[in-house]
């Protein structure tokens, strides 16, 4: 076996957990971080893995929810996010939602002490060196100027941006609970067994329409050259859904269904704002899907008028940053390396892939190709079936040539082959016509965990 490390730049989720799966294979790793060295625009501590905008790695049912399928096809891949996710999660309904801090503590502690890691806190300032051999770049989207320009260099292409957005976090002492209450939507558990794990600010429409009213009229962030860079349609700022239409919000971050206000039953509010425990303390709460640009002066005014937040102290307040990903379909091969420079692999956000745990499947798939290499076991991504092999496909591949530009993806169902949707179930009884859509989603989701274990089990 080749005893040179394989190299991870950048400490992030897909970073982390590359060097894991590298480490976990009898591999020795060096991870490259350049915090706090160099620090970025978006995060605030030194923190491996750090949170920077929302603590959720969203819905944990692997049933019936792709990037809960996720969730479980890399439980089953042994993955430090996951486990450390697990270890430190907080109440979130049916999402898999994690204490920041915990968290980063933990994917620190264990990456710190595993015998075969090495972690370097420095800056890679342009192209790795020539003699480092098996190279993963998972410096996400907020990649340092001289790296960034020395891949655009090599690959003679320009990199794409879009804007990403960060939500105000509120300190729970100051959250008006005679009129905001606890229930999570339709009162769903989630994987700590809450159903109360959310906190409800309700508004009639009189206020409704004045919120919307200060949303669109507030200052918002001048970005001057980057005004062309488009939204992210996930993570888009309340300000620029409110500019679509001033129903948006009702039916986005702000819809009421679901919820039902204790102290009036009878009356359903006509929109509902969403807190989420951010901590494990319960001291932090965040705004559900408030990402914005307003200036900071104007978001506590303007969020002020949300009832239940009246006197609404910020820990946090929201934020606005550029995000950049490669032309992954034209750069990448189906290994995820550069096609212009083989020795160099990519993970995360840069890849094109948008979310926590995806930016996390991809450092997950790239550490085990890159041990694989190393040991001279070839190995092959998973198939197009599992979640985590669609992912691989459709950034690799499985972007039609021709098309709308290349932009970040999520997991979702419409990336896995298609199957027929069943109108019978095991029994042979009927599906009715409104539950088959759910009965595909759980085939679709078994298949996908039988031939992840074949996967497994073959490499």
């Amino acid at each position: 076996m080749n005893s040179q490390p394989i190299h991870v730049i950048g400490g992030g989720l897909a970073g982390s957990e590359a060097a894991w799966q590298i480490a976990r294979a009898g591999v020795p790793v060096v991870l490259h971080e350049m915090r706090p060295v160099r620090g970025t625009d978006a995060h605030s501590t030194d923190g491996l893995a750090e949170l920077v905008c929302s603590n959720s790695f969203r819905s944990d049912d692997w049933r019936f929810n792709a990037v809960g399928l996720l969730h479980a096809e890399m439980r089953r891949c042994d993955s430090l996010i996951l486990s450390a996710g697990d270890q430190h999660q907080v109440p979130a309904g049916g999402a898999l939602a994690v204490d920041r801090d915990g968290f980063s503590a933990e994917v620190t502690r264990r990456l710190e002490t595993h015998p075969l890691v090495t972690i370097a806190r420095e800056e890679v300032a342009g192209l790795p060196p020539a003699d480092w051999d098996n190279v993963i770049v998972a410096t996400g989207p907020l990649t340092s100027p001289a790296l960034a320009e020395a891949i655009l260099a090599l690959t003679d292409e320009d990199s794409l941006s879009f804007f990403d957005a960060i939500a105000p976090i509120i300190h729970l002492e100051s959250i008006d609970m005679d009129i905001a209450w606890r229930q999570s939507r339709y009162d769903k558990e989630g994987p700590g067994g809450d159903a109360a794990a959310y906190i409800n600010c309700p508004m009639n429409r009189e206020q409704y329409e004045a919120f919307i009213d200060a949303l669109l009229a507030g200052p918002k962030a001048e970005f001057k050259d980057w005004e062309n860079v488009p939204y992210f349609d996930g993570c888009l700022p309340i300000e620029v859904m409110a500019e679509r239409g001033r129903e948006t919000l009702r039916h986005g971050p702000m819809k009421p269904v679901g919820l039902t206000n204790p102290r009036d039953p009878t009356v359903k509010a006509h929109a509902i704002v969403q807190l989420r425990q951010d901590n494990a303390l319960g001291t932090l709460w965040n705004m559900v899907g408030f990402q914005t640009k307003l200036k900071h002066g104007a978001q506590a005014e303007v969020f002020r008028m949300i009832p239940g937040l009246q006197d609404a102290q910020f820990a946090r307040l929201g934020g606005l940053h550029r995000n950049t990903f490669l032309n992954s379909p034209r750069l990448l091969d189906s290994q995820l390396r550069l096609k212009a420079d083989a020795r160099l692999r990519f993970a995360g956000q840069v890849t094109g892939v948008e979310g926590y745990v995806e930016s996390a499947a991809i450092g997950l798939l790239t550490g085990r190709l890159a041990a694989a290499e190393r040991l001279g076991r070839p190995l092959e991504t998973p198939p197009a079936t599992t979640a985590l092999g669609a992912l691989a496909a459709h950034i690799t591949g499985g972007f039609l040539e021709g098309g709308a530009k290349f932009q970040p993806m999520n997991i979702n169902y419409g990336l896995l082959p298609p199957m027929e949707t069943p109108k019978t179930d095991a029994g042979g009884g009927k599906i009715p016509m409104k539950e088959r859509g759910r009965a595909k989603k759980q085939l679709m989701s078994q298949r996908a965990l039988d031939d992840l274990d074949a996967w497994l089990a073959a490499s």
